[in-house]
């Protein structure tokens, strides 16, 4: 008889046509994802649910935070590997990053340091949620020149582009990719990244869909999100999205 309060749940999406999520915080204990092997199990069997074929896991690279290195990531990918392997948890789980555009990421473009892709030289990026970097063309110009391929993280989080639009094109006509998080279309950060994802969608802008998954309530959230499979469906359609080829990446 209490059944009228307890919270609504929704259908799961069905994310197969994703077939590759790439932006994912599931490496265990070394960013503000998953603090735990037992937690990196659970959500990688979610993911599965969700019907994803590969992942890529993307750790924040934050200097002033997340003092990651290659080998601090790759150490603990290797954990994960072992800990699905024994569990018998047949998914591919590829380790890349999430770069902060600060004073440290310059430092490893200009040590030549190999940064760690999603794809050949697809680099993730992202920068300050306060206002567009002084010397963000610069660091993006500096990525190309050493031959890698910026791709942009949640783009559509970014509030202060509300009022100023055409610096999305300006990123664009700078050889930008754009990848949209699974969870501003299941409104988990409110209303203006939900208003910003579906003008660039719009826009055609689009390249990549990630879910930025770093816990529990965010796969509770796509677990219960099928009222986004419109809108992923008529990306996929659009030819525009590139998940697909980064399967076995």
């Amino acid at each position: 008889m209490f059944s009228i309060f307890r919270k609504k749940k929704f259908a799961a999406p069905d994310l197969s046509g994703i077939v590759t999520d790439m932006h994912s915080h599931l490496l265990p204990g070394i960013d503000d994802g998953s603090q735990d092997l037992e937690t990196s199990v659970m959500l990688i069997r979610g993911m599965m649910e969700l019907g994803y074929k590969n992942l890529i896991t993307t750790p924040h690279i934050m200097w002033d935070i997340y003092q990651n290195t290659n080998e601090i990531v790759r150490s603990a990918h290797t954990r994960l590997q072992d800990e699905l392997t024994k569990l018998r948890i047949s998914i591919p789980v590829s380790p890349a990053a999430e770069y902060f555009l600060d004073d440290h990421f310059v430092k490893l473009l200009e040590d030549n340091t190999p940064l760690l892709t999603i794809k050949d030289n697809w680099v993730l990026i992202e920068f300050s949620f306060i206002t567009v970097p002084l010397d963000l063309s610069e660091t993006l110009f500096k990525m190309q020149l050493k031959g890698y391929q910026p791709v942009v993280a949640h783009p559509e989080r970014y509030m202060y582009l509300r009022d100023n639009k055409k610096f999305y094109d300006t990123l664009k006509n700078s050889g930008c990719l754009f990848q949209l998080n699974l969870l501003s279309l299941a409104n988990n950060y409110g209303k203006a990244p939900a208003e910003l994802a579906a003008y660039l969608i719009q826009k055609n802008y689009i390249d990549l869909l990630g879910s930025d998954i770093h816990s529990q309530r965010h796969l509770d959230i796509l677990l219960n999100a099928g009222h986004i499979m419109g809108t992923v469906q008529k990306l996929l359609d659009s030819g525009n999205i590139r998940n697909d080829s980064l399967l076995g990446s």
